[in-house]
Parts: C-alpha cells; sequence; structure tokens
C-alpha cells in the first residue's frame, strides 16, 4: 500500500516554529517545485494563517490563497478550519459558516479538515455540509487526547460518528505530540476495522516520538501522514518528509517520491531557517524534545504560555503546582482535548486557582462559557457541584451553540461596507472586525501610495 503524504511547509510547519511569521514571498519560488514531488496535498491555508497574514503580516490571507493556487496545478491544496469557529475564537452563526466555506473553496481549496476542540460533532456539521456542497473534500478531524474517558473505543465512536455524518476522510489530530508508537497502531487497527474512509495521522513531534509513531500507524494501515521539508521539521513542527520518504523506500509502503526533488526543495528553505534563526522568530527552544509534554500531557505551546503567565504573576516557581492542577481542571471540566481554545481555558484557570490558593475562587468569562456549554458538550459530563462552584444556579446550554446564533452575514455586511474591495473582506471583518479594519485601512494607503504613518487607523481618519 503506498503511502502518501500531506506537506505542512506552508502552514502548521512555520505556525509551529516560528508563530506562523512566513510570507507569501518566501513560498511562492518554490511552490511549483513542490507541486512536481507528487504529493497527497499541500497544506497552506487555515490555522492561525488567517490571523497572522492581516495581523502581522499586512498580507490579504485570500490573496495568498488565490497566488498559491495559481501556481499549484498537479496536488490538492489544504486547509485547516475550527468548525463552527471557523479561524477565530468564538461561535460563529451558520450563515457565516457557509458563506466562508463557499469562498474558500471558490478560491482554491480543495480538502478542508474540520475539527472542534470538543469533539463535539454539533459543531462539526454545518462546515462538512458546507464542504461537501461545494464539492470540496471533508476531513472530520478526532482530537487525540488521554484521559481515563478516552480509549481506542471513544475514538472510534467519534471517528464513526463523522464518517455517518458524511467525512470523506478521517485525521487523527494529535496536536499535542502525545501519540506513543504503540498506541498508534492499536488507534489506527481499531479505526481501519471500523469505518471505510482513509485514514490520516497529523502529529508534532515534540515529544520525541512521531516518526515511530508514524511508522507503526503505517503497518497498521494509516493511509496518509503529515510531514514537513527537513529545515522546517522536527520540535515542535511535524517529521521530516524526506526521512519518512526514506525510511519507506523499497518496502510495501514506497511513496515513489523523488528524494532529489525533495532534497532540493529543502535547500531552497535552509536559508531561509537560518534567516528565521537570526531574526529570533525561530527560537532553538522550539527545535528540541520536551519529554514533559508526555509527563505533564501539555502541549508545548501551552507549556510556554503557562511560564509566561507565571512570569508575569512574579510567580515562576509555582510553575510546578500549576502543571499538578492542570489535570485536576482538566478532570473537573469535563476532559476536554488541550487544543485551542481549551488550552488556554484550563491553563489560564488552573494558573489562577494556583496564585490564589483555592479552586475557583476566581474564575475567567471562558471558563464560565464552557461550563455553561457555550463551546459545546464537553466529552465527559461536568459534575453538578462543579457547574455550582464555577457558575451558581446559571443554566446551562444543551443545544448545539449556533443553534442559539441569529444569521449575522447581512449584518456584518453592512457594518463593514466602506471597506468592501472584493466580498471575501466580510469574511475577513467576521472573524477578526479590529484587525481587519486595520489592515482594509492599510491597503488602502497601498493603493493610494499614501504615507502610512498619515493614516489614524483608531479614529479612522485618512487622507483620501
Amino acid at each position: 500500500m503506498r503511502i502518501k503524504i500531506t506537506e505542512t511547509a506552508l502552514r502548521d510547519a512555520h505556525q509551529s516554529l516560528i508563530a506562523t511569521r512566513m510570507r507569501i514571498d518566501d513560498m511562492l519560488p518554490i511552490i511549483e517545485k513542490m507541486d512536481k514531488v507528487g504529493y497527497h496535498s499541500l497544506e497552506c491555508w487555515g490555522g492561525a494563517t488567517f490571523d497572522s497574514c492581516l495581523r502581522f503580516l499586512n498580507e490579504d490571507p485570500w490573496e495568498r490563497l488565490r497566488k498559491i493556487r495559481a501556481k499549484v496545478k498537479n496536488t490538492k491544496l489544504q486547509m485547516l478550519l475550527r468548525g463552527q469557529n471557523l479561524l477565530g475564537y468564538k461561535h460563529y452563526s451558520d450563515d457565516v459558516v457557509q458563506y466562508f466555506v463557499q469562498k474558500a473553496i471558490a478560491n482554491g481549496i480543495d480538502i478542508i479538515r474540520i475539527f472542534d476542540a470538543l469533539n463535539d460533532p454539533r459543531n462539526l456539521e454545518v462546515a462538512m455540509k458546507a464542504t461537501k456542497k461545494e464539492g470540496g473534500h471533508a476531513q472530520g478531524a478526532v482530537c487525540y487526547t488521554i484521559s481515563p474517558f478516552h480509549d481506542p473505543e471513544q475514538f472510534v465512536k467519534d471517528a464513526k460518528g463523522l464518517v455517518e455524518a458524511g467525512a470523506d476522510s478521517i485525521c487523527i489530530k494529535d496536536m499535542a505530540g502525545l501519540l506513543t508508537p504503540y498506541k498508534a497502531y492499536d488507534l489506527v487497527k481499531a479505526l481501519k476495522e471500523n469505518i471505510k474512509v482513509p485514514i490520516q495521522l497529523h502529529t508534532h513531534y515534540t515529544s520525541g516520538e512521531a516518526s515511530m509513531t508514524y511508522l507503526k500507524a503505517i503497518e497498521a494501515g494509516c493511509d496518509i501522514v503529515d510531514c514537513a521539508i527537513s529545515p522546517l521539521s522536527m520540535g515542535t513542527s511535524q517529521p521530516a518528509t524526506e526521512s519518512i520518504v526514506a525510511a519507506l523506500k523499497d518496502t510495501p509502503y514506497d511513496t515513489n517520491y523523488d528524494l532529489k526533488l525533495l532534497s532540493e526543495v529543502a535547500n531552497y528553505f535552509l536559508p531561509l531557517r537560518q534567516e528565521y534563526l537570526n531574526s529570533g522568530l525561530l527560537d532553538t527552544k522550539v527545535l528540541g524534545v520536551d519529554i514533559n509534554t508526555l509527563l505533564y500531557q501539555v502541549p508545548g505551546g501551552m507549556l510556554s504560555n503557562l511560564v509566561s503567565q507565571l512570569k508575569q504573576a512574579g510567580k515562576s516557581e509555582k510553575l510546578h503546582e500549576v502543571l499538578n492542577e492542570v489535570p485536576q481542571v482538566r478532570k473537573d471540566l469535563g476532559y476536554p482535548p488541550l487544543v485551542t481554545p481549551t488550552s488556554q481555558i484550563v491553563g489560564t484557570q488552573a494558573v489562577i486557582n494556583v496564585i490564589t490558593g483555592e479552586r475557583y475562587k476566581m474564575v475567567p468569562k471562558e471558563t464560565k462559557a464552557l461550563v455553561r456549554g457555550e463551546y459545546g458538550k464537553t466529552p465527559a459530563p461536568i459534575s453538578d457541584e462543579i457547574a455550582k462552584l464555577i457558575i451558581g444556579d446559571e443554566e446551562r446550554i444543551t443545544c448545539r451553540p449556533a443553534d442559539m446564533l441569529e444569521p449575522e452575514l447581512d449584518k456584518i455586511r453592512n457594518g463593514m461596507k466602506d471597506y468592501i474591495e472584493q466580498d471575501e473582506d466580510i469574511l475577513s471583518y467576521a472573524l477578526f472586525p479590529a484587525v481587519a479594519k486595520k489592515f482594509f485601512e492599510f491597503r488602502k494607503a497601498q493603493k493610494y501610495k499614501i504615507d502610512p504613518d498619515m493614516v489614524d487607523y483608531e479614529n479612522n481618519v485618512h487622507p483620501i
């Protein structure tokens, strides 16, 4: 069985290593060569790239996608979508989700990997249906995590639900690098015995297990794995593409990819990697193995966040206590997988519990929203005792959270009509209103050759 590879260099690799700061001008010169490799897909959009384009790079994410599509003739383009959250950090109304998916596919996306932080299938339904309606490939993702509630049977149940809802393939999304080789073998084997669509595995090298995990998953029947070209691989990124290709060469799993061609692709990215190191965007800390990932089941990004929060509070010495508190908070909150936004919610609450010396004495609005059910149904139920401690006698939501949202597309369009240069601008504004507005002003200044220093973004004043 020939194994296929999704190349992550244009999205998750640089999101994981350099905070999603790779510019489109750094990508374009090598894309046509990447298109010749024969990859299953190029992951090039979604995740944090949309936000980063607007917020940090002064790039239009839609134009980025169109430029990539123009150069990629043979390979499918893939993106990551947070279900009802799209690429933002809250639930959006169904009409916004449907319009976003429509425009993503119209601008060049072929495969949409759709996940939900709680593995609540209700939060994937609308995006998956919209993907199918537009002729795209809907990949349902199951977020991998470890807890007394999560076992292969539960993940199989989650995956079967996604297939029944229309998923064309299933991705095991191991965002924290927690999946070890023999657990991967058992999980993939269980999935292959129960569902008939292709299985893809996504993991990170954070704990040092990823390449071994891929080999065992492949032996169990995994069809596709996510890899990154070597200069952007390892550490908090994915295993190196060339290494996996070489490991499978002359076996029944041979990818048939040309290692010389891959070497040429790698040689292009090598000087870029050095630039990122020199600029400080690439910190050598993210390139090593962090065994704390397995000890505390905390993703690398979440760990650095906890360290930062404690440092700001002048309580750095409390890190060990916080790491011990995270599993307790996670248990109290129904064992959510630790991925955006639940990793931030659990981590922040653990820090507050330790610093105040009392559990749930102070509770951020995000924790309350999770307990109320505003993010969806948690994997395990939250006890009435914990719920009362956090939200008192407030009523909990049992319906799909987006059912409580009115259609909002027309309202958004009317609220920013002065900025519209393309239909897609409505969606940029819907997801990140303040950031998009600032970008639209920058774009206008560039268009009319105006000195950006003359534009007052805050008060929407510009000399046009």
